[in-house]
């Protein structure tokens, strides 16, 4: 499990993030609320609130019940299919993704490894080989000789679906301890946070509560039906251990590189080639800029796919608030007709949406006028 402290955390928010893409800054988007005023106000009779009853006791056993019995099942059935894995600078954790001995855990589980060892639910231990990774989402494919042991594939879920506040129960090995379950619930969506081992962010990650730990990095984010829904792999901590905030690679991910790490081992992220950050009402005030979201270019790759369309890059710097700005770059307000509110919105598009060597169009801003412009997108370099 990767642990970033409170103190990375903050740095982090400033961070330009390269993406073929760069964001820092802030990133959140603005809510504008609208009052309305009543011209007059009826007489209305409230009749007083009922008195809430309390539920008697064998109601409230009976559903603590019924949420152990859940839970118990649910460990039954999943756990056979969550691993332990061990590497020579350490341990963590993954899953069965098929009948052929493909195990997904976390690319930084596995990374520089020179042996991994694999210790399936009924303590079977078998040696594994490296299929495929990526560090660009923090995904790699290990796999075992499925001749030699009953594998028990997983079923995934639907990260897209997610709602704050869902069930999240969290299978795997922190500190080495096999088969440990934690529950908690989906606390947020969206995050989008520098990989650690690029320039790059992942997108859309799953902020969940559910206790998890050094260990428990590769294993499976389940939904209360069993179904995986995100690969836990980071924490913020200021101990090293949980503190209640941990973040999951969501399972769409998995559905997009996973099949590309088993078929080739390696995933071709599709690449624009600039940097930049998000616009928010007080920098544009500061600025003095048309809009007040979208994605502002800071710096555009030399021979990226952006450059090559003629996105343009800023020129003239200043400081906002102790960071330096580059102020005079387009203005990216859409991506194929879709809005683009903030820097994380062009980065989820184009993880979600897009892929290399196909075309889209980014509406930017310049000069006060909109343009349209046709860009080839790329695969993004290995070495960014």
């Amino acid at each position: 499990m990767r642990t970033i402290s409170f103190r990375r955390l903050v740095a982090s928010v400033a961070l330009v993030v390269m993406l073929g893409l760069t964001a820092c800054g802030p990133a959140g988007r603005q809510s504008s609320t609208r009052t309305a005023v009543a011209t007059s106000i009826p007489q209305v009779t409230v009749a007083p609130a009922a008195a809430v009853t309390p539920a008697p006791a064998a109601v409230v056993a009976a559903a603590v019940q019924a949420q152990e019995q859940l839970l118990a099942d649910l460990y039954q059935r999943v756990n056979p299919s969550v691993v332990n894995i061990n590497v020579n600078q350490g341990s963590g954790s993954g899953f069965v993704y098929d009948d052929q001995g493909h195990i997904v855990t976390n690319n930084h589980v596995v990374e520089g490894a020179t042996q991994i060892w694999v210790t399936i639910a009924d303590g079977t231990m078998l040696q594994a080989k490296v299929v495929g990774t990526d560090p660009g989402s923090d995904l790699a494919v290990i796999q075992v000789d499925a001749g030699k042991v009953r594998l028990n594939p997983v079923a995934l879920g639907d990260s897209e679906a997610l709602r704050v506040g869902q069930m999240a129960v969290a299978i795997g090995n922190p500190f080495g301890l096999e088969g440990t379950m934690t529950v908690g619930i989906v606390s947020a969506l969206g995050r989008v946070l520098p990989t650690g081992s690029s320039r790059y962010s992942i997108v859309d990650l799953i902020q969940t509560d559910a206790p998890i730990n050094p260990g428990n990095s590769g294993g499976p984010l389940l939904d209360s039906s069993g179904r995986v829904i995100g690969v836990n792999t980071l924490i913020f901590s200021q101990t090293g251990t949980s503190s209640g905030v941990g973040l999951a690679v969501p399972v769409a991910a998995v559905k997009r590189v996973v099949p590309a790490l088993i078929r080739s081992g390696s995933y071709a992220h599709a690449w624009l080639g600039i940097s930049g950050r998000s616009i928010t009402p007080a920098l544009a005030t500061a600025l003095n800029l048309p809009v007040q979201q979208g994605a502002l270019v800071e710096a555009v790759t030399s021979g990226g796919p952006a450059e090559k369309a003629g996105v343009r890059s800023g020129t003239r710097t200043t400081t906002v608030e102790g960071v330096q700005v580059t102020t005079d770059g387009d203005i990216i307000v859409a991506i194929n007709d879709t809005a683009v509110s903030s820097f994380d919105d062009l980065v989820g598009y184009l993880a979600r949406k897009t892929a290399a060597g196909q075309k889209v169009t980014l509406t930017v801003l310049r000069d006060g006028q909109q343009h349209p412009i046709a860009v080839t997108l790329g695969e993004r370099p290995a070495t960014q």
